[in-house]
């Protein structure tokens, strides 16, 4: 179930299948337990154009060892089976989910007990079949909203969304950076002119900081290429605790701030 009960929302990104399936599973059990309301699984692709190094390692990984889109459809099944309030949603690229097959896959994904999917590289212009498929089978279509996108693409996000909307917090590729940018506040603004959804906000939130920034202005911030890179950094035994000791040192930070 994709809500948020408090401000702000932490939706974590994995890849799926680093350091593996079974470590994938645990972490993401570990980050819901310590307040974690959305889990993006990603989808391993051999060619993320969208995700800067560290997320492109892991996916390298994972597809190195052989996780293909069904083996993460069958770990949303295992998450929502232990955790069935959890938010999930399938974070992919379009190729593996057209190689898959879009009616085979919206129906797996229901199935699976996925909330909802977010595909990094298609436009809600170009998403003219896959709503109809999502729709289909009650799935929540999240899309991608920039800094850069015109006001006719952001009124169609907003039309077509469900779930939350995901903004980018600035111009380019995944990672942890120093500093957010105007741009995610003034970007924020101008979603909410045609949207009441919830807007998360990522693409470089990597510290408590970022987290309480992103409060002051969106619904949720969304964790990725920090939390991977902790993953990359432990064992698949220790992986697990040390993640959730990184959100709970996040919403320790944000109930210091809200005093």
């Amino acid at each position: 179930m994709i809500q948020f009960d408090h401000k702000p929302g932490l939706v974590v990104y994995l890849t799926a299948g680093d350091p593996s399936l079974d470590a994938t599973r645990a972490i993401a059990l570990e980050a819901i337990d310590a307040g974690a309301d959305v889990i993006e699984l990603g989808v391993p692709f051999s060619d993320p154009l969208a995700d800067g190094p560290v997320i492109q390692r892991a996916s390298e990984r994972a597809v190195a060892k052989g996780t293909r889109l069904k083996d993460v459809l069958g770990l949303a099944r295992e998450i929502r089976a232990a955790r069935a309030k959890a938010g999930i949603v399938i974070f992919s690229y379009l190729n593996p989910i057209l190689r898959y097959g879009l009616h085979k896959f919206e129906e797996d994904a229901a199935a699976a007990g996925a909330d909802g999917v977010l595909v990094t590289d298609l436009i809600v212009e170009e998403a003219g079949e896959y709503l109809a498929e999502m729709e289909r089978v009650k799935l929540a279509p999240i899309f991608l909203a920039a800094p850069t996108s015109p006001d006719e693409r952001l009124e169609a996000i907003a039309t077509h969304s469900k779930g939350f909307i995901y903004a980018i917090s600035r111009v380019g590729i995944t990672g942890a950076q120093q500093n957010l940018t105007a741009d995610a506040a003034a970007l924020v603004g101008r979603i909410r002119r045609w949207s009441a959804l919830p807007v998360a906000v990522g693409f470089g939130i990597s510290n408590a900081e970022h987290v309480a920034k992103v409060a002051e202005f969106a619904d949720a911030a969304v964790i990725g290429s920090a939390i991977v890179e902790l993953i990359e950094r432990s064992t698949p035994e220790t992986a697990p605790g040390a993640v959730a000791r990184f959100i709970k040192g996040l919403q320790l930070r944000e109930a210091a701030l809200a005093r």
